[in-house]
């Protein structure tokens, strides 16, 4: 069985961790190959890299040939598109940035744009502008106090989104926030992602929803299965939600990914199994050592 069969879209932040031949990939596997064996695992992967350098074309046509047609690449807007100032002043960058991405096609979808927290309420005008002049399937995310506070900003927010067709992309760092640990990658991650409360939207069909773990996998249980049960309902009213899974250095986030994906099997009975990667003989490991 395949992740193709999947009714949601379940993946990591990136498929390039070398340290996944521990867990996800054979020992013996290039890193060319990763993105590959990654989509036959899972069917989506957040495009953080992009967030920080656009990949060449030639790297973006080596992607159209190794993805299905059925995997999806969030592609996160570059950070001098949502971070540059003034979005109306981004929209050609925007353009250049979707076009150099359309050997992809469909995959690319939705296209996130993780906003700042210095944009706050004052610059949805702003924001509702580049909704409307880009006129592509997108995902949004807040990080402005304000647009947490479940008051009028957080309301007119969600009413431009919603009238939009673009999700609110939930972000829930919970579990990595209760972590208490000297350990540099945890206290880096902490570091890193803002502390704010989930809102888990589904303003459409595709709802997003970014989960950043504890280290202890067993740790995040009591904040994974709320998520378990809120995927399964909207699976149930037809929706086809996007789950990613984060760890602090995301060496375990397959292992959480999968640990997700074993509890909405027990919650949604029939639900596939991933695919498991066969892994190369002992004999064969050692002989390449």
């Amino acid at each position: 069985m395949t992740s193709q069969r999947l009714p949601y879209y379940l993946g990591c932040p990136s498929w390039s961790e070398s340290a996944w031949r521990d867990s996800l990939y054979p020992e013996n596997a290039r890193p060319n190959d990763f993105l590959g064996l990654y989509a036959q695992v899972f069917n989506a992967v957040e495009g953080n890299t992009t967030f920080y350098a656009r990949p060449s074309p030639i790297i973006v046509q080596r992607w159209a040939q190794t993805l299905p047609e059925h995997f999806r690449f969030t592609a996160k807007f570059h950070r001098d598109i949502s971070h540059g100032g003034d979005l109306r002043q981004q929209l050609q960058a925007a353009d250049d940035f979707v076009q150099l991405l359309a050997p992809l096609g469909q995959r690319v979808a939705p296209l996130w744009l993780q906003l700042p927290a210095s944009f706050g309420p004052l610059r949805l005008a702003e924001l509702a502008s580049f909704i409307d002049a880009l006129d592509r399937p997108l995902a949004v995310e807040v990080r402005n106090r304000a647009f947490f506070a479940k008051g009028d900003e957080e309301r007119m927010l969600n009413r431009l989104l919603l009238d939009r067709g673009v999700e609110r992309i939930c972000l829930d760092p919970r579990a990595l926030f209760s972590c208490v640990s000297s350990d540099p990658a945890v206290l880096h991650a902490q570091s890193k992602k803002p502390k704010v409360p989930p809102r888990p939207a589904a303003l459409t069909q595709f709802p997003q929803v970014r989960f950043i773990g504890h280290p202890v996998l067993e740790a995040n249980d009591a904040f994974l299965l709320p998520w378990v049960e809120k995927v399964a309902g909207w699976i149930e009213e037809g929706r086809t939600p996007y789950v990613f899974l984060h760890t602090p250095d995301n060496i375990q986030a397959p292992e959480l990914a999968r640990r997700f994906h074993g509890r909405l099997m027990a919650r949604l009975p029939g639900l596939p199994e991933l695919a498991l990667l066969e892994r190369a003989p002992v004999a064969q490991q050692l002989g390449l050592l």
